[in-house]
C-alpha cells in the first residue's frame, strides 16, 4: 500500500520559504498553514442550513507571504510555472488558482481590514481536484498569513471573520457556490476529533474519534475523477434545493419534515429534499454512534448516505461506487463518497490491520474496470490553520 504523503510541518514551511525566496529575491515576512479535508458524513447540508462531521487532514496548503509598500498582489506557485499579479481584485477579475488568493485580500479589504499589497508563494500537499478541500485550504492559508501581517488578533472572534472572508472569496470571485463547511474546518479544527458544525445555529464543536483505541483508521480513496465545483452540478443541486425551500414554504431545509418533503410534487425536487433532510438526520446520528463506540452503525449509516447521494441526488459516479463497494466488501467498517460530488474520493472506516487488504482490493477493482489506478491517504485528525 502506497499511501500519499503528507510531508512534515517543517519540512514544507522551510521549502516554501525558500520557493518564496527563488520568487522574489527576499525572505518572507510569515508563512501559513491550513489543512485540507474529508468529511465523514453530512453532504450538501451546510447550505441548507444543516449539519455536517468533517475531519482536518494532515495534507495542507502553505502560504508564504510578505506586505508591499503598494496596493499590488503578486503569486507564484512552486507546483506550476504559471504566475499572476494585479491590484484589481474583485469579482470577474481573477481566474483559475489566483481567484482563491486575490479574492481572500479582496474580502479582507471588503470587511474593513486594511490589507496591504503582497507577494505569495504557496505549496501543498493536499490533492487538487479530489473533493478534499484544496480550495479552502489555499484561501485559510493565505487568510492566517494576512492576519500576523496586518497585526490582528489571531482569536475565534477574527477566525470567524476570515471564514466569512474565505467564502466570499470562494463564492463572489471564483465562482463557486460553496457553503462554508470548508473554511470552518480548516479554521476551527481540533486534533484527535472531527468538527460537528451546525449551519443553523453557527456552532461548531469536537467530536473525539478515538480511532486508535478502536483500532481503526479513516481510509481516503483518491479516485482521479476530477471534482470541480463551478462546473454547474453543484450550482444546480443547490438551485433544487432552494426551489424545494420555495414550494414547502420554509425558511430552510432544516426546518422541513420528511413527510414534508415527500409530499413535494416534482419527483426530482422532492428527491434532492429528500436526501438533504435524511442527511441531516444521519449527521446526529453519526454523531452518537462515535461517542457510544458502535461503529458497526456507523458504518450503516455510512452505506445510506452514499445511496442517497447516488439515488436521490445523483452525485455519485461509476469510480465512487466501485471504491465504495469494493472497499466494504474487503473488510471495510463503512464506506462513502465525500464531498460536493461528480467525482473526487470516497472516504472508508478501515480496521488498521487491513489497510493493505482494502487498498488491494479497490485497486484490483479499478483495474477490472479499466479505471486508472486510484490514490490513497490517512486522514489522520488535524489540527486547525496556523503560522508555521
Amino acid at each position: 500500500m502506497t499511501l500519499l504523503d503528507p510531508g512534515s510541518v517543517a519540512a514544507l514551511s522551510t521549502s516554501t520559504r525558500r520557493a518564496f525566496q527563488a520568487a522574489y529575491g527576499i525572505a518572507p515576512a510569515v508563512v501559513g498553514r491550513a489543512p485540507g479535508r474529508v468529511n465523514l458524513i453530512g453532504e450538501h447540508t451546510d447550505y441548507n442550513a444543516g449539519l455536517v462531521l468533517p475531519v482536518a487532514l494532515p495534507h495542507a496548503t502553505y502560504a508564504a507571504v510578505t506586505p508591499r509598500a503598494d496596493r499590488l498582489v503578486r503569486l507564484r506557485s512552486a507546483q506550476r510555472d504559471d504566475a499572476w499579479e494585479g491590484d484589481d481584485l474583485g469579482p470577474g477579475q481573477v481566474d483559475g488558482w489566483a481567484a482563491y488568493v486575490a479574492g481572500v485580500v479582496w474580502a479582507l479589504r471588503e470587511s474593513g481590514v486594511e490589507v496591504p499589497g503582497l507577494d505569495v508563494c504557496v505549496d501543498s500537499t493536499v490533492p487538487l481536484g479530489a473533493g478534499l478541500s484544496s480550495s479552502a485550504a489555499l484561501e485559510c492559508s493565505v487568510a492566517v498569513a494576512v492576519t500576523e501581517v496586518v497585526g490582528r488578533k489571531d482569536d475565534p472572534d477574527e477566525r470567524g471573520r476570515l471564514v466569512r472572508a474565505c467564502m466570499r472569496a470562494e463564492t463572489e470571485v471564483a465562482g463557486a457556490p460553496t457553503g462554508g463547511m470548508d473554511q470552518t474546518v480548516a479554521l476551527f479544527a481540533e486534533p484527535g476529533a472531527a468538527l460537528l458544525i451546525d449551519f443553523d445555529s453557527g456552532v461548531s464543536r469536537p467530536v473525539p474519534l478515538a480511532l486508535e483505541a478502536a483500532g481503526l483508521a479513516i481510509l481516503v480513496v483518491d479516485t482521479g475523477v476530477s471534482h470541480a465545483l463551478t462546473d454547474g452540478g453543484y450550482g444546480s443541486r443547490r438551485d433544487d434545493c432552494e426551489q424545494a425551500v420555495r414550494a414547502l414554504g420554509v425558511g430552510s431545509l432544516r426546518e422541513a419534515t420528511l413527510d414534508q418533503v415527500e409530499g413535494l410534487e416534482d419527483e426530482r425536487i422532492r428527491r434532492r429534499a429528500r436526501h438533504v433532510v435524511t442527511e441531516i438526520a444521519r449527521v446526529s446520528q453519526a454523531v452518537d454512534a462515535i461517542g457510544a463506540g458502535d461503529w458497526a452503525a456507523l458504518g450503516s449509516l455510512f452505506a445510506d448516505s452514499h445511496a442517497s447521494m447516488r439515488d436521490d441526488f445523483e452525485i455519485s459516479c461509476p469510480e465512487l461506487d466501485v471504491a465504495v463497494g469494493s472497499a466494504v466488501a474487503a473488510g471495510a467498517v463503512g464506506s462513502r463518497m465525500t464531498g460536493g460530488g461528480f467525482g473526487g474520493s470516497a472516504v472508508a472506516l478501515v480496521p488498521s490491520d487491513s489497510l493493505d487488504t482494502v487498498t488491494g482490493a479497490v485497486s484490483a477493482a479499478f483495474a477490472d474496470q479499466g479505471f486508472k489506478p486510484p490514490t490513497y491517504l490517512l486522514a489522520d485528525p488535524s489540527p486547525a490553520a496556523s503560522l508555521c
